[in-house]
């Protein structure tokens, strides 16, 4: 299984779906890991597309320096080594929520290493004072071992991922098998993210913005600033009944959306 270091950590990642010069990047969400993306997967590689996934620092099978603070730059810089590990000059870049942070920053830092962005339920804002005080709620039990994890999966499951018990059931197993610990690092740096929403102009390449109709993290009004923001994006796609991992819940419809987005962006460099 391929590895790459970067500064601080040991990343890991996949690479699928042949030698196409066609290639989307999936960047995956907080509490999650790159698994979360197989049905985006399936269907890429069905399309005839190379597909790249990687784990964040302090989820999956990703090593990272525990003491250790980084930033969604730090994440971005992780994403272009993987591409510069499967020899990829240039690729879709796709990010679910805390994916989409550090898709943004990647496009920021290497504009011509990006062709397009697919971003889904995710925002280009900061977290509010509120919203700090809940995410260092929420960080704080869930790495105190003596709070029990069920209780925090309970209501964590419904709102990070949404759809059916059944949906949410492989990620509530995932988190009752994993460290506790190892999102420390990474959730300081989701709760200390910078807005990007000053910046959103200087990324110029085509991009689409996508969110379940019941997200509410990445809100209505949230994503229509993304989209606003981005020159090369059109209005936002809701998926109807989804949540805030609507790529997992909803993949038909959110798989159809990718597809018609990706068939778009070569029709217009076939011109």
């Amino acid at each position: 299984m391929p590895y790459v270091s970067t500064d601080g950590a040991r990343i890991f990642y996949t690479d699928s779906g042949g030698r196409s010069s066609s290639v989307v990047v999936l960047s995956h969400g907080f509490f999650m890991d790159l698994s979360m993306f197989a049905p985006q997967v399936e269907y890429l590689e069905a399309k005839g597309f190379r597909v790249l996934c990687w784990d964040a620092r302090g989820h999956g099978g990703t090593a990272s320096e525990p003491h250790r603070p980084f930033s969604y730059w730090d994440s971005a810089r992780d994403l272009l080594a993987v591409m510069d590990a499967a020899g990829v000059d240039c690729a879709v870049l796709g990010g679910m929520s805390q994916g989409g942070y550090t898709a943004l920053r990647a496009a920021l830092l290497a504009p011509e290493r990006v062709e397009a962005l697919i971003l889904l339920d995710t925002e280009a804002g900061d977290s509010s004072d509120e919203q700090k005080a809940e995410y260092r709620e929420l960080f704080d039990a869930w790495t105190n071992p003596e709070v029990p994890l069920a209780s925090l999966a309970d209501g964590l499951a419904p709102q990070l991922i949404g759809g059916t018990a059944a949906d949410q059931g492989p990620w509530r197993a995932k988190w009752a098998a994993s460290d506790r610990s190892a999102i420390i690092q990474a959730a300081a740096c989701l709760t200390e993210r910078e807005s990007l929403l000053d910046r959103l102009g200087e990324i110029t390449c085509p991009a689409m913005v996508l969110r379940g109709e019941f997200d509410a993290s990445s809100t209505a009004d949230k994503s229509d600033a993304l989209a606003a923001g981005l020159a090369g994006s059109g209005p936002v796609m809701t998926v109807p009944g989804a949540g805030h991992a609507a790529n997992w819940t909803a993949p038909g419809l959110v798989n159809d959306a990718i597809g018609g987005f990706l068939s778009r962006l070569a029709n217009s460099a076939a011109r």
